[in-house]
């Protein structure tokens, strides 16, 4: 079962990758490429349609149906999709009301709910965790507390409360002496005192405690809770009036202390880490001691302290002098979060994943360790999206995750990431192009991110939204270097999206198509056939097919007379088989065709029509097929040029090599339609044959894409007909005859691997 990286998929307690044993990312690749289970589709299925599984109450809440029962776990599990996926509220929130559902583990994290229901909704469940971090401040931790205590059940058998940076009233919190079976409380960033303390130190059961980013002054209270406290992280203790060495004092009586964290922004310059690390025979089965960001710190105290703490596995020292001698990098067994190699900073982006001020430091030394690196390392990636999602409104963690996510896909880096990973990743600086529109820096490293050909193909992302962004890029930015990366990216996005998508773009498709044609001209009058020019027809191309509107936008804009210019100033085969299919997607396009009608033009295209590139000769065929088809639309004063094009195109799809001839554009069409009224035309044998011409090169080169279309699409008895009918040309019926066997062996093939029997008439 997938858990990271996906919405409301995160276990209970949450297992970041491990470089150290995973340095190839194996098992990443393993998990991300793991289908999601059963269970975790139907309960996301249930959440996209709550409201019609539901029945609303008068008061407008919504309830399950009466019938409807979830044990425990699932109810864990839909309760924490919910959260993750911000459709927990007062509405939603009543469908725990009752006894449908028996909650065992309660995960409010980010929700907003009032306390009222909180009190309705949960505490009438038997939980024994709850999960309150960054709950919104119309649920403060007081009236929590008082919902929960509501429950004499709960009051006993808690053991789990995280209230991080929950809201409180600057009162003291007595209702914590009630949880009298709590094992482990965090207030991290919480309204909480020195007499809040000395309360939660006589609960009886209590092993793990944060106390961060508090208001306690003095923590000697936690000489209450010696004999039992085994974990305690009190990092950033701005208002402590106690010394450096008073609060040593105090940690070192604490007798069962495994874990402590005493690590603190370094711009405090806390010497509590110092202090403590100078102390003989103190906290000797420690496990693990952070005390990054702390002042005067270096690698000979730290070493001596670790030669005198076996049992000690990890030790946090990132922002601090110490972690680059050999000794950290020799010692078995030892963990260390700091920033002298890539094992320490991955060990530092995974152990303060949500500590803003650590990240931000982690993420600008793993870009410059990752800068010119040549190993692929989805592990390392994962945890960069891990920082990215947790700090979405930072600017630091962003631009430089951004950055980093650069660092470790650019190249061939990529090719061999999962691409569920790499599809986290690009919604991530998606998200942040939308929460920093103005910053250059972070759209220039998303583009060139998207400049990956693995990207671009393979990988799940909102291509509507990029096409958007490179447009909007492309017509602010006049770097030639900038300029190629956009194009070059909006001609892939423009053949993936489709054509109703692309009508959609609207303002930015008109944009992109002005700036494009100027891309053209300017390019044209410097006479320059680079790869700029290239990726600019292409990208037109893309934008034109099947795309009415882009074709439209294209002739308002001089667009045909620029490309008749363009055949004139440029030899290239590239180059013309660029604009003449673009002048095919005009040209298929019936209501405005009729602008290709023009002596300068035409006689272009059928000069291209003998050329010796098959490509160019290909699509000035296209052109010639559907602008003779139709004889109320041909406006030539002369009707005797219609009659000679159309004896040219039947005599030089004669002399084409068979249909099975590699061309070296590659042609792909979104759809078969246009190639139907041609199909139809038995009168001009030339327009027909080009169309079966085509049929059969496109089902010869993808025969899995095209029978499948020509089957949805209802063109398969047009090729019957034409197989059938006596007036035909000979060729034709060939052409028809093998597209068919083409058909019926690819048709044969798919029932042999679905065992399915469905009949299709050929």
């Amino acid at each position: 079962m997938v858990h990271f990286l996906h919405p409301g998929l995160l276990p209970r307690n949450v297992v970041l990758p491990d470089t150290r044993r995973d340095g190839l990312g194996g098992s990443v690749a393993q998990e991300e490429a793991s289908p999601y289970s059963l269970v975790t589709i139907s309960l996301n299925f249930l959440i996209a349609n709550l409201e019609k599984f539901c029945i609303e109450r008068p008061d407008g809440t919504l309830c399950l149906p009466v019938s409807w029962n979830l044990p425990a776990e699932i109810a864990d599990q839909l309760l924490k999709l919910m959260t993750s996926q911000g459709k927990l509220n007062d509405r939603t929130a009543s469908i725990f009301q009752g006894d449908q559902m028996k909650l065992k583990a309660i995960n409010i994290q980010n929700a907003k709910i009032s306390a009222a229901t909180f009190s309705n909704a949960f505490c009438h469940h038997k939980f024994i965790e709850l999960n309150a971090t960054a709950v919104n401040g119309d649920l403060s931790v007081t009236e929590m507390l008082s919902g929960v205590c509501s429950n004499s059940w709960i009051q006993q058998n808690l053991q789990s409360l995280l209230l991080d940076s929950a809201s409180n009233p600057q009162e003291s919190i007595v209702l914590f002496g009630q949880l009298t079976g709590l094992r482990v409380l965090s207030v991290f960033n919480v309204s909480f005192h020195t007499e809040d303390l000395a309360i939660v130190c006589q609960l009886p059961r209590l092993e793990s405690l944060d106390i961060s980013s508090t208001l306690v002054a003095d923590i000697s209270a936690l000489l209450n809770c010696k004999d039992r406290l085994r974990s305690l992280a009190m990092h950033c203790l701005k208002f402590l009036t106690m010394s450096g060495p008073q609060v040593v004092a105090v940690i070192g009586q604490l007798n069962c202390l495994l874990h402590l964290d005493l690590s603190n922004h370094k711009e405090l310059k806390s010497d509590l880490g110092f202090h403590l690390l100078q102390q003989k025979n103190i906290l000797p089965n420690v496990e693990s001691l952070d005390i990054s960001g702390g002042a005067h710190i270096t690698d000979d105290v730290v070493e001596l302290f670790v030669q005198e703490h076996p049992a000690l596995c990890f030790v946090g020292l990132l922002c601090t002098d110490a972690g680059y001698s050999d000794f950290f990098t020799t010692e078995r067994g030892l963990r260390v979060a700091g920033g002298a190699s890539i094992n320490q900073i991955s060990e530092a982006l995974s152990r303060y994943k949500n500590r803003l001020c650590f990240m931000r430091d982690a993420l600008y030394r793993l870009f410059t360790e990752t800068f010119a690196t040549r190993l692929v390392m989805p592990a390392i990636l994962k945890l960069v999206a891990v920082g990215m999602k947790n700090h979405p409104n930072d600017l630091s963690v962003q631009f430089t995750g951004s950055a980093c996510a650069l660092n470790l896909t650019r190249q061939g880096l990529a090719k061999t990431m999962p691409v569920r990973l790499l599809s986290e990743v690009i919604s991530l600086l998606f998200k942040a192009l939308k929460n920093f529109p103005d910053y250059q820096q972070l759209q220039k490293n998303c583009l060139l991110c998207l400049t990956n050909c693995r990207i671009l193909a393979d990988v799940p992302f909102d291509r509507f939204y990029a096409a958007k962004f490179v447009i909007t890029w492309l017509c602010k930015h006049e770097s030639p270097k900038m300029q190629t990366m956009a194009v070059s990216i909006l001609s892939i996005l423009a053949l993936k999206l489709s054509p109703e998508r692309t009508a959609q773009l609207e303002e930015e498709l008109l944009l992109a198509i002005k700036e494009l044609l100027a891309i053209v001209k300017q390019k044209m009058g410097g006479r320059l056939s680079d790869m700029t020019l290239l990726f600019t027809l292409k990208a037109l191309w893309n934008l034109t097919d099947g795309c009415p509107t882009a074709c439209k936008y294209f002739i308002e804009n001089q667009g045909v007379l620029i490309y008749i210019q363009v055949l004139e100033t440029f030899t290239e085969p590239s180059v013309k088989s660029k604009v003449l299919g673009l002048l095919n997607n005009i040209a298929e396009v019936s209501e405005i065709s009729c602008t290709l009608m023009t002596r300068e033009l035409v006689d272009h295209v059928s000069n291209l029509l003998r050329s010796k590139e098959l490509e160019v000769s290909y699509f000035a065929a296209g052109i010639i097929a559907h602008l003779t088809s139709d004889k109320q639309m041909w406006s030539f004063p002369d009707p005797q040029r219609r009659i000679l094009l159309l004896q040219d195109l039947l005599t030089t799809i004669l002399d084409w090599p068979n249909s099975n001839c590699r061309m070296s554009a590659l042609v792909t069409y979104r759809s078969l339609k246009s190639f139907f009224p041609l199909l139809s035309d038995f009168c001009q044998p030339g327009v027909q044959l080009w169309a079966l011409w085509a049929l059969r090169h496109i089902f010869r080169k993808n025969p899995n894409r095209y029978c499948k279309m020509l089957v949805e699409e209802g063109g398969l008895w047009l090729l019957r007909h034409i197989q059938e009918h006596q007036g035909v040309h000979p060729q034709a019926q060939q052409f028809a005859a093998s597209i068919l066997g083409d058909f019926r062996i690819y048709f044969m093939n798919y029932q042999r691997s679905t065992g399915c029997q469905t009949q299709v008439e050929t």
